[in-house]
């Protein structure tokens, strides 16, 4: 075998070993390349370094620059490619100007592919209209239908009470920033209070809505039980 292959071979099967160690396992397929990545490794970092978890816990995390249904269509392939059988796979996507058949179809089509197998169950995580929805609620419970454009407005007048600056895409710190000036526990009860009123809506019905908080509920139960009470 030539040596290229097998060193191939031998990551491979190291990978798998890691793999197979970890009892929960969580395959996070963003929309964005640096805004939602960036703000989910605050949890990977934190639950990495939590004696507890961190070698219970495998958190993958994907940017695809890709929207709606590319996103969870690109989580298949991954799947398929890597032969994943069992953990989460959850889809991170914005509503933005894409089509209602297109943003509805994800939820449509995870509800399709759960069916298949028990141990992989795909996740949604949709926020009409964007991702920035789900930070401005970490400071205000907050129901008007506005466009990308007014909640980044929010957030600068936010931030700038607060003395941190502009809010800006790509924050590498905006996971630190949410955690420490916001209030991630009041985001999340917020979030569930939309949700519920938006009850037998179509997620593009529900505006402005999103679902971000169900998975940082879930990764929030491997956080250092000091940082756990943030959220």
């Amino acid at each position: 075998m030539p040596k290229k292959a097998g060193m191939e071979a031998w990551k491979k099967k190291r990978r798998q070993e890691h793999l197979e160690k970890k009892k929960y396992r969580y395959y996070i397929f963003c929309e964005g390349e640096q805004t939602e990545p960036q703000y989910f490794a605050g949890f990977k970092r934190l639950i990495e370094e939590n004696p507890i978890y961190k070698d219970m816990v495998l958190i993958e995390i994907e940017p695809c620059a890709a929207e709606t249904m590319r996103v969870i269509g690109m989580a298949e392939r991954y799947v398929k490619k890597n032969k994943i059988q069992k953990g989460q796979i959850w889809c991170v996507y914005d509503k933005d100007s894409f089509p209602a058949d297109d943003f509805n179809g994800v939820v449509l089509r995870a509800e399709r592919l759960n069916k298949e197998n028990p141990e992989l169950q795909y996740h949604t995580a949709w926020s009409n209209e964007c991702i920035e929805f789900w930070f401005l609620l970490h400071f205000a419970y907050y129901t008007s239908n506005n466009h990308r454009k007014e909640y980044i407005s929010f957030l600068n007048d936010k931030f700038g009470d607060l003395g941190i600056g502009k809010y800006q895409k790509n924050m590498k710190n905006i996971f630190d920033i949410l955690m420490e000036k916001g209030n991630p526990k009041l985001a999340i009860r917020y979030a569930k209070r939309i949700i519920k009123d938006g009850q037998d809506k179509t997620p593009t019905e529900i505006a402005p809505g999103t679902k971000v908080y169900e998975l940082v509920e879930e990764l929030a139960k491997y956080l250092p039980e000091e940082i756990k009470d943030y959220f």
